[in-house]
């Protein structure tokens, strides 16, 4: 890197920096909120390291420690890849301060490759906190030399390096090809999606390993995957003869592999980033347009059907906007297809209950899905910087919220009640009774949207630079998910427990008033905030 390149990427990342923004800034909440996030990030942080040093305990019990080094390097190489795969639109191409960074008397290809390392350097701590747990847990058991440590921690650095090139290569193509077209993120978004399914089933896959004493038999087939796994993957196999035998040319080859891969794949990159980034900045047009008489909808179905097409145009946005729309259809054709008793076996093990007692409950386990987020969180601090826009039209901000609302509940009754109607034939509830849970649902749903817009209002963020700031890391989400889902597991005890003592017809209508009744008074609140 030159002294250019080294003054951008610096840059990048103090417009960014937390750390400038408790230092200078005079506003407590953003102060309070860069602690919050800190924390957070902390405990995470920690978390993901003792996951590492159990697998790390786990192979060194089973005197596997020498599938270790590979283990890490396949791990950092995978979430890597992962990472950047999702990232790369945002990073690389078609983010907000393109126009101002090319301006800049910088080459094409060195804004590129510092936008990459600013990608880099934003996940590094991710990969960095999975390399030191894991060289702490091989130290233990495999007790190397003490020029292993400062290898392994020179390596790891260099580690994501390749697969992140790799990612973005494929993201360059993916961009380059599909440029000319409107949906540019739907293959990351499927991607998306598919991480996120197998995610919430890992959690089964996990649980039967321990259930059934299948421990060993698991860490003994992975050592052996492992070792397949680095002949395929040759930075692995470096990796791990320079930690495992200290030889010097693999240490070469991965070192010098990732600096001749990155001046290679920029230099690819260079040549068409501009076309790319202008192709995706501007919108296509069909050659077979025909203008035609244009309906006329109403301001409310108009800001929904807005809200969809932002939904639709951000991969981000729709992953954790609809992931709980898309997961109850699917827990609704499971069980449908498994049957209600066996998942019930399976969930609550040896507890007893029956089919009949955890009825009354579907509603709220289709919630904990549906209610999981609602658009109306993030959508007030998505607005941004356009959001003079919306002050300027002559639209009144309760039309404005109406709107938003509205579009989360064409988003969530739809899935709610096909999910509500699979768990109701495969559990064998009475049509009376499924009527109910369809209206409970519904008041559920209409409560998730109108409390999500009072915490979106209400901690709205206009000041971010990343999407991911609002969707993922914003106070609204924050406040809006950890009560709401801690409270939704709590009901679903008690709502079963009630189940017992009274009526389900009867628990189901009082129920269905009090969720009504939360949704009314959320809704007032957010008229209230619309005034102001």
């Amino acid at each position: 890197m030159n002294k250019k390149s080294i003054i951008l990427l610096k840059t990048l990342l103090l417009s960014t920096s937390q750390r400038n923004i408790y230092r200078y800034s005079k506003d407590r909440k953003k102060r309070r909120r860069v602690i919050g996030n800190a924390i957070g990030t902390v405990i995470l942080y920690a978390l993901l390291m003792a996951y590492c040093i159990a697998v790390c305990i786990g192979f060194g019990t089973m005197n596997l420690i020498h599938a270790a080094p590979v283990m890490c390097a396949l791990v950092i190489s995978a979430i890597a890849f992962v990472f950047t795969v999702l990232k790369t639109n945002g990073y690389l191409f078609h983010f907000k301060e393109y126009d101002m960074l090319m301006s800049l008397p910088f080459e094409t290809r060195t804004v590129a490759g510092c936008k990459f390392l600013y990608m880099y350097c934003k996940s590094l701590p991710w990969y960095m906190s999975i390399a030191i747990a894991m060289m702490v847990g091989y130290g233990v058991y495999a007790r190397p030399p003490v020029i292993v440590y400062p290898i392994w921690i020179i390596l790891s650095v260099l580690l994501p390096v390749i697969p992140m090139l790799i990612a973005a290569f494929l993201g360059f193509l993916i961009a380059r090809v599909s440029s000319g077209f409107r949906k540019t993120n739907l293959i990351q978004t499927v991607f998306t999606f598919a991480i996120v399914i197998f995610s919430f089933s890992l959690r089964f896959i996990l649980e039967d390993l321990f259930r059934n004493n299948k421990v060993e038999a698991t860490l003994q087939t992975t050592s052996q995957i492992t070792g397949h796994a680095a002949v395929f993957y040759p930075p692995a196999r470096w990796f791990a003869d320079a930690v495992i035998r200290l030889d010097i040319l693999s240490f070469l080859l991965l070192a010098g592999g990732s600096i001749l891969l990155f001046t290679v794949v920029f230099l690819i990159v260079g040549k068409s980033y501009r076309n790319i980034n202008s192709a995706l900045k501007s919108h296509a047009a069909a050659k077979n347009y025909r203008m035609t008489r244009q309906k006329k909808k109403k301001v409310v179905w108009s800001i929904a059907y807005k809200e969809f097409k932002r939904l639709t145009g951000s991969t981000v946005y729709m992953v954790n906007g609809a992931v709980g729309m898309i997961l109850a259809p699917l827990l609704g054709i499971v069980t449908l297809v498994v049957g209600f008793d066996r998942i019930l076996t399976l969930v609550v093990h040896d507890a007893p209950l029956n089919a009949y007692m955890m009825q009354p409950a579907i509603p709220f386990i289709i919630y904990f899905f549906i209610g999981m987020m609602a658009t109306t969180v993030c959508s007030p601090s998505l607005e941004g910087k356009n959001y003079w826009i919306l002050q300027s039209l002559p639209i009144e901000k309760k039309t404005i919220y109406q709107g938003k609302m509205l579009f989360n509940m064409l988003l969530a009754v739809p899935s709610m009640a096909f999910s509500t109607l699979c768990l109701c034939i495969s559990a064998r509830v009475s049509v009376p009774e499924t009527i109910l849970f369809l209206l409970l649902g519904l008041a559920l749903c209409s409560f998730s949207t109108a409390w999500g817009c009072v915490c979106g209002v209400r901690h709205m963020r206009l000041d971010w630079e990343n999407e991911v700031e609002v969707i993922k890391q914003g106070s609204a989400v924050l406040i809006y998910m950890l009560p709401n889902m801690f409270v939704v597991m709590g009901l679903v005890v008690l709502v079963v427990f009630l189940g017992t003592r009274m009526s389900h017809v009867l628990l189901t209508v009082i129920l269905t008033l009090i969720a009504s009744l939360l949704a009314f008074l959320c809704y007032l609140r957010v008229m209230a905030l619309a005034k102001k």
